[in-house]
């Protein structure tokens, strides 16, 4: 009997799961389906190549995974790295790996995976990201240390959070298949792997069960695109999909008032501006600055907001988002366009002139005809150009773009990073800069006082402003529709996520 009460209780110890232990999950079913609002291109399932952008991080999210990254309640939260620590003088980070964590081929995640992944990425801030970096060192599998030249206080802003540098790709497999043949077939250590990819059409992701973090709840992933916004919002009201991204206006309300569907409305960090990209050039209008100011105050911006965003965004007068750290408010660009006209005749064109095309990512086409008929209500003439996302960005790092440029980006960070991309000399959407602001922000990138940087960063925001080298739009309130079957979206639970799902292996469907 004793022996029948011990095998009793052993096999009830067996049963009951140790402290802070995972609860098992049960196996992922059905299929969730996006409809997104721009065309996917392969560049976006490399980590190596992201943009300075927020859009490669929808497929980089399900794909893959980083040594740190953007979840729920932690904007930095250990991932494939379980912790790390700097020392004292902050020249040297490193990092313990998460034990046990394979890539979908089996292969485990090693200290040469990460050295590989930093040395080959070559995306946006790779320059400085390279400068700064004097070695890398792996003293086992499952540590890394990276030595810096000097003191960066940014240092895991931009590792982790702002580019992909620090999201892992197996070198084995890189190397074995070629730079393109892993575009074609991509293996990552994220939550979901990859099926098939139809360009125009759509990517199919399927669930990893062996992933760290927890097994995922839906089996089946569909990215489809459908760059068209009534198609886009005709699939979700027929259930072809269950979450369709980035409605304006009226589709806005009338995917309000459908029953079944739930609008969600956030303000994120994602702004728009309008970029004067021949400002540098003597020969060019926008060379002068009254004809750059002239331009701001042509714009009704809260006009445009009430039309196309029922009036949820922010306008804020700064391509740095409010919610960043080092965010310094500027002055409001007020809408008077008979100060437009006076500024214009004042710079030498009293009837206005052409100015050429204005190029924008076809996903926001309709902000940019709003914008363009109040600048060309006030003598400035303009055509839109609208280009594919992944075309319209490549066009725009190569500065191959002229005249004016609809900028825009949702990507993770702080001010300093949305300077060094898109103002500071050097960066991947710079097309000329000014001396003065180059100092301040090479002065800023190794100043270790919170307050002196603070300082820094705020007078090269308000020289930004000063100079007129934008004209800021809004910071963007996303709107994007839920269908029925849906229990977590997960949009919203990466604080300062844009306004797409994550993480993925959150999402959930109802229960049938």
């Amino acid at each position: 009997m004793r022996l029948v009460r011990r095998l009793l209780l052993a096999l009830l110890l067996l049963a009951i799961p140790p402290l802070g232990a995972t609860p098992s999950h049960a196996s992922p079913e059905g299929q969730m389906t996006w409809a997104v609002h721009f065309s996917l291109a392969p560049t976006w399932f490399d980590p190596a190549e992201t943009s300075g952008i927020i859009t490669p991080f929808v497929v980089l999210y399900a794909l893959h995974d980083a040594m740190v990254k953007p979840l729920p309640g932690n904007p930095m939260a250990p991932s494939l790295a379980e912790s790390w620590s700097a020392s004292t003088d902050w020249l040297v980070y490193e990092f313990v790996l998460r034990k046990g964590v394979r890539f979908h081929n089996g292969e485990p995640v090693t200290a040469e995976d990460v050295k590989f992944s930093l040395e080959r990425y070559r995306g946006a801030s790779n320059r400085m990201l390279k400068d700064r970096v004097l070695a890398i060192e792996t003293p086992d599998p499952g540590r890394v240390r990276i030595r810096l030249k000097q003191p960066w206080p940014d240092f895991m802003t931009f590792y982790s959070i702002a580019t992909g540098a620090g999201w892992i790709v197996p070198k084995k497999y890189v190397e074995k298949v070629g730079e393109d043949g892993f575009k074609k077939a991509p293996i990552g250590a994220g939550p979901y792997r990859f099926v098939s990819f139809t360009p125009g059409v759509e990517l199919v992701l399927e669930a990893f069960d062996q992933y760290w973090r927890k097994t995922p709840s839906v089996k089946r992933l569909v990215f489809r695109a459908i760059p068209d916004d009534s198609t886009r919002l005709a699939a979700l009201k027929r259930g072809e999909v269950d979450i369709g991204y980035a409605f304006f206006g009226a589709l806005a309300e009338e995917a309000r008032r459908t029953p079944g569907l739930t609008l969600k409305a956030t303000v994120v960090p994602t702004t728009f501006w309008v970029y004067f990209a021949d400002q540098w050039d003597p020969k060019s209008p926008w060379h002068d600055r009254r004809v750059r100011l002239a331009a701001n105050h042509a714009i009704d911006r809260q006009a445009i907001n009430e039309a196309e965003n029922l009036g949820h965004a922010k306008i804020t007068g700064s391509l740095i988002p409010t919610s960043f750290d080092f965010y310094w408010q500027p002055s409001a660009y007020a809408y008077d366009p008979a100060r437009a006209r006076q500024l214009l005749a004042e710079a030498g064109y009293p009837n206005g002139f052409d100015a050429g095309d204005y190029f924008v990512d076809a996903a926001f086409v309709n902000v940019a005809e709003a914008t363009v008929n109040y600048l060309q209500a006030s003598g400035i003439r303009a055509k839109v150009r609208p280009l594919e996302r992944a075309a319209f960005f490549k066009a725009f790092g190569d500065k191959k773009l002229k005249n004016l440029v609809q900028g825009g980006s949702g990507a993770f960070g702080n001010a300093a990073t949305r300077i060094e991309a898109f103002v500071a000399s050097g960066g991947t959407y710079v097309y000329g800069s000014y001396p003065d602001i180059d100092g301040l922000f090479r002065e800023q990138a190794t100043e270790l006082d919170r307050k002196r940087r603070e300082a820094t960063l705020h007078r090269i925001q308000q020289l930004m402003h000063d100079k007129v080298i934008f004209a800021p739009i809004w910071q963007l309130a996303a709107m994007s529709g839920v269908g029925p079957r849906v229990e977590e979206s997960g949009i919203g639970l990466v604080a300062g996520y844009a306004f797409f799902s994550s993480p993925y292996e959150d999402v959930r469907l109802k229960s049938r």
